[in-house]
């Protein structure tokens, strides 16, 4: 194989990090035809498209992703040999980059990637959205990893895989004010109000079914889709919140919080969602074996 062409590659880089042919034809002084062609022998010798075109779209492919990050690291080194021999060294750094749905669980993102937070030579890039999103750009490779609480169904059209990563027991808690002993879970959840998940949600869903075989009719104070909502409610005594532990795992050590009792039956499970891909991040692959 013929030595990497770095005119190329660096070309491939601006455009990649741009977005836009055209607009990083004008930037560096060069025609777009001449641009593209440059990149095309760069596809040439990778052996792989870098680049799919989806309408006005200019979107990267995996191998396009891959070789941006080894770019990344590449022109990063040239900075760091100019920084280091002016005596202000820098580290390479490897990057995991990670969807979570903004309603989910802090405290179980953080146990999820604890083992690599506060390494040097990682940085973990977290973005919170709509589940829609983060699964758009998961396909688009600008993620490796999207953390959800609903297995996301895999077909012809979503080719995603849905990875049972961590199964929490669902706990009634409440204010010690609120979860006075020498009362059952049945008495609890008949006089106090609660917090509960909003309709829709498999916790609300355990939840509702509780109560129908329990014969009982519950108050509800609120209905919310975001735990860390959930969360402040809860110490703020409005009423009792069906939640996973782990969601006011710090409240519980406390003792600012208590836990009433495990609901029967129910559980929250939280899944990695990601892609088949030739060229896993190895980031990744160490947080997967964990569990």
């Amino acid at each position: 194989m013929a030595n990497l062409n770095y005119k190329h590659l660096r070309y491939f880089w601006s455009v990649a990090h741009d977005g836009n042919l055209t607009r990083t034809a004008a930037r560096l002084g060069v025609s777009q035809s001449a641009l593209s062609i440059q990149i095309r022998k760069l596809e040439e010798q990778m052996g792989h498209d870098l680049f799919e075109r989806r309408g006005k779209q200019l979107l990267l492919t995996e191998a396009g992703r891959i070789a941006l990050d080894h770019a990344d690291v590449i022109f990063a080194s040239g900075e760091e040999l100019v920084s280091t021999l002016r005596d202000r060294p820098e580290g390479r750094r490897l990057i995991l980059r990670v969807g979570s749905l903004a309603t989910l669980s802090r405290n179980f993102q953080f146990e999820f990637l604890r083992p690599l937070l506060g390494r040097e030579d990682v940085e973990v890039m977290v973005r919170s959205g709509a589940l829609r999103d983060l699964l758009q750009s998961l396909g688009a490779h600008q993620l490796d990893v999207v953390l959800v609480n609903v297995p996301v169904f895999k077909d012809a059209a979503t080719p995603w895989i849905s990875h049972p990563i961590a199964e929490q027991p669902v706990s009634l808690v409440g204010t010690p004010e609120r979860v006075r002993e020498g009362r059952t879970l049945k008495q609890l959840l008949a006089s106090e109000p609660l917090v509960l998940p909003s309709l829709g949600s498999s916790v609300r869903t355990g939840f509702d079914a509780l109560v129908d075989r329990l014969a009982i009719k519950v108050r509800i104070a609120a209905e919310v889709d975001d735990m860390a909502m959930i969360r402040l409610l809860v110490r703020e005594g409005i009423g009792l919140a069906v939640v996973p532990p782990i969601v006011v795992q710090d409240e519980l050590a406390s003792g600012m919080l208590v836990e009433a009792d495990q609901l029967p039956r129910l559980s929250e499970t939280f899944y990695a969602v990601t892609l088949s891909r030739r060229f896993p991040n190895p980031l990744l692959r160490q947080l997967m074996t964990r569990v």
